[in-house]
């Protein structure tokens, strides 16, 4: 069988089409020509990525068609109108995938990608384990017995998944140009949860996480004393985090995690609490979590000279407030420039004020355009200036040597490039000229 990805350079795409090649499928794609570093994963496996031309659909292919495109596109339109084609959508194709396997969703407003990640980790050292990255990365490996998927809810795509375990990490508003408002997000949540066959495990400091109701077995997991696993004894520091686990107030196990910020404590608790369900002891849980080595985009970090350059995929406030955060616990003392970059008109309308606030918890704002792709939604009308005029601190600058050069004479500093975009670019462009 041929596997054919219609936008095969997306991140989800691009891990399944990884997964289905680790499977020994024959696998190809097409998708733009500009380089997307969701590719190298499939350049390794010598998977063929083909311009967008309807010619790239054949008779008897199956083909995979990335949500971000719609029917009327040319390639869809070719594959739709042969009978000998097979057709499904991402999220359609995946959870018939997920059926073949133990297969644990993650889902959650925030933290999915790096949680994902650190359970696929960790699951390896119980049993062969596969995983679905939303950074491009998945793997498949022989006897696979776990699958990790990160499962996200944009236009509730997470409803076509029935796992047997879920993560629900946390819960706020996002997608606003789908969802209504935080009633509509909650039902879809709650359907998802519906969905989950043996066991979930949610972040129980999140009051919207409390609202749902789970009639399987299931474990709160976070800070408070309501929560059936908990961190205490918590210290956080430029090298690292240590803290102690309780498990239904009995002592659980002891942690020296190399990771800093709120984020990466929440998602080692989610991790520790999966594997207390699946019955794993705190020593493998330990260095399991100890040895994660981390995702793309996600607080990567490199130190060239004075500076640190930090890549981050924050995109939502609560997001962008979290990184900068864990920017100042993980370098205290020093100076934190906030480079950001929108995706979505109708996320930064909504949360306008909220981003300006939480930009400005960074000691200096640079802010680039809209990338010319931006889906601009009717009745929207937000500029990057009106993001700046709202910032204390906020300066419009240029995704070009101009722009790099303007960014590289304000260091020694930490560079916190934050966008679901490209805005790593300009981060190698600004490392040019230190």
């Amino acid at each position: 069988m041929l596997y054919h990805f219609i936008g095969i350079k997306g991140s989800g795409m691009a891990s399944l089409a990884t997964i289905m090649a680790d499977c020994g499928e024959i696998v190809q794609g097409s998708d733009i020509e500009k380089y997307i570093f969701t590719q190298q994963a499939l350049e390794e496996r010598k998977i063929k990525i083909l311009p967008f031309n309807p010619d790239n659909i054949k008779a008897d292919m199956t083909v995979i068609i990335g949500n971000a495109f719609g029917d009327d596109h040319p390639e869809v339109q070719r594959a739709r109108s042969m009978d000998s084609v097979t057709c499904y959508r991402y999220h359609e194709f995946l959870g018939h995938l997920m059926e073949r396997y133990t297969t644990i969703s993650v889902a959650g407003t925030h933290g999915k990608t790096t949680t994902t990640g650190m359970l696929a980790h960790v699951m390896a050292k119980q049993a062969p384990s596969g995983f679905l990255i939303g950074d491009g990365s998945g793997y498949m490996p022989e006897n696979a017995q776990y699958f990790v998927v990160e499962s996200c809810e944009y236009q509730r795509h997470f409803l076509a998944y029935y796992p047997q375990y879920a993560i629900i990490t946390n819960m706020e508003l996002d997608h606003v140009d789908y969802y209504h408002d935080m009633n509509d997000y909650h039902e879809a949540f709650q359907s998802f949860v519906n969905q989950v066959q043996k066991g979930v495990v949610m972040f129980g400091d999140d009051a919207q996480v409390r609202l749902l109701t789970v009639e399987q077995e299931h474990l709160y997991y976070g800070l408070g004393d309501h929560n059936d696993v908990r961190a205490v004894n918590v210290h956080q520091g430029s090298d690292g985090m240590q803290f102690d686990v309780i498990y239904k107030n009995q002592m659980f196990g002891s942690f020296k995690l190399p990771f800093v910020g709120q984020p990466f404590l929440w998602n080692s608790l989610g991790v520790i609490a999966v594997g207390i369900m699946e019955g794993m002891d705190a020593q493998v849980l330990q260095e399991a979590l100890s040895s994660f080595p981390g995702v793309k985009r996600r607080f990567h970090e490199e130190l060239e000279h004075d500076n640190v350059y930090i890549d981050d995929y924050a995109h939502h406030p609560t997001a962008v407030r979290l990184t900068i955060e864990a920017a100042r616990m993980k370098y205290p003392g020093r100076k934190i420039i906030a480079i950001f970059k929108p995706d979505r008109f109708s996320r930064i309308a909504y949360f306008l004020d909220e981003f300006a606030k939480a930009l400005d918890e960074a000691d200096e704002v640079y802010l680039c355009e809209f990338p010319e792709n931006a889906q601009k939604e009717a009745g929207i009308s937000v500029t990057i200036k009106d993001l700046a005029s709202k910032s204390q601190k906020g300066i419009v600058i240029r995704e070009d040597e101009v722009g790099a050069k303007q960014l590289a004479a304000q260091g020694p500093a930490v560079y916190l490039f934050m966008s679901s975009k490209d805005i790593y670019k300009l981060k190698n462009i600004v490392k040019s000229f230190q």
